[in-house]
């Protein structure tokens, strides 16, 4: 469904700018032998896709890192500790998650539920993204230009993790005479990408022709939430759980470093649309091979974007 509806929403986009642009033509007293494109600056914006490569997904994948910015072990896992101990009645404290399983409570000899390393998230990803920002160009002649980019997304990750129970929940399978129950894990991150380049139009068609740019990218990104979901009980992975005066494994801080920025490259090829003296619309691909800059060893990956970039030329 979301698919759907960012689909739907660039067609509708399109359809508008195209509508935008025939009124502006007919409107226009301009001579049609005069080129379109002017000099000087033109200002706009753009929207559509983005996938985010899935390389530092797995910073959200429930074991947090110790102050040294390596992964922890799963005993001294965020998880394990939020699930064992502060909400599953270790150190004598209510048992919440037996609560929202709908079981008996963990007592001595009465295991009814199992949390193992197992049942720790596998399949951590990004979704599908909108990409916004305002993009700007000073184009030198009817074919060259040189560009600034300020684009933003706020990312959604997910993934499941399980916890089997000894009887049977809803959705759920049975293995080695425990059912095994399955729950999400989620978290979100911002970025924000600041892009400087040069873009060249190909042909001297007056009204159609392809586009190529590229240059420098800066992504700053930042770790904002990441949260488990056991039913009806949600649970905050963004702060440890310290277990005062025990021998069992304690937690420190999730990412010694939540922002940092990456710097990279980015390129983009398409079609240029001169809709009118005062309106350009350009359909275009645009990848970026950039180190996002928080959590584990960031290395470079590439990044996918696609859109509409839509220009006003002043």
């Amino acid at each position: 469904m979301k698919k759907c509806y960012l689909y739907q929403s660039l067609i509708a986009f399109v359809l508008l700018m195209c509508s935008i642009g025939a009124f502006a033509q007919e409107s226009s007293s301009d001579d049609e032998s005069e080129s379109m494109e002017k000099k000087g600056m033109h200002f706009g914006f753009f929207i559509g896709p983005y996938w985010a490569n899935a390389y530092t997904a797995s910073l959200y994948n429930g074991y947090g890192l110790d102050v040294n910015g390596a992964q922890n072990e799963f005993a001294s896992s965020l998880m394990y500790n939020k699930i064992m101990f502060e909400y599953g009645g270790g150190n004598g404290q209510v048992d919440q998650i037996a609560q929202a399983l709908g079981v008996d409570p963990q007592a001595a000899g009465s295991n009814t539920w199992h949390f193992g390393e197992n049942d720790m998230p596998q399949d951590m990803r990004y979704s599908i993204a909108f990409l916004v920002g305002l993009n700007g160009r000073y184009s030198m002649d009817k074919k060259n230009a040189i560009i600034l980019n300020v684009n933003a997304s706020k990312l959604k990750i997910t993934g499941h993790f399980t916890i089997e129970t000894d009887v049977p929940l809803n959705q759920n399978q049975l293995s080695g005479g425990q059912y095994i129950n399955t729950f999400d894990i989620t978290g979100s991150e911002q970025r924000m990408m600041f892009q400087f380049g040069y873009s060249r139009i190909m042909g001297d068609n007056k009204r159609l022709n392809f586009f190529m740019e590229g240059g420098l990218n800066a992504t700053l990104a930042k770790f904002d939430k990441n949260n488990i979901k056991i039913k009806n009980l949600t649970i905050d992975l963004t702060t440890a759980y310290i277990i005062p005066n025990s021998g069992a494994p304690t937690t420190t801080t999730y990412f010694p470093k939540k922002i940092g920025i990456g710097f990279g490259a980015f390129a983009s090829a398409g079609f240029n649309v001169t809709m009118s003296p005062k309106w350009t619309v350009q359909l275009l691909y645009s990848p970026t091979y950039d180190k996002i800059n928080i959590g584990i060893n960031p290395v470079y990956k590439l990044q996918h974007a696609a859109g509409v970039r839509a220009y006003y030329n002043f």
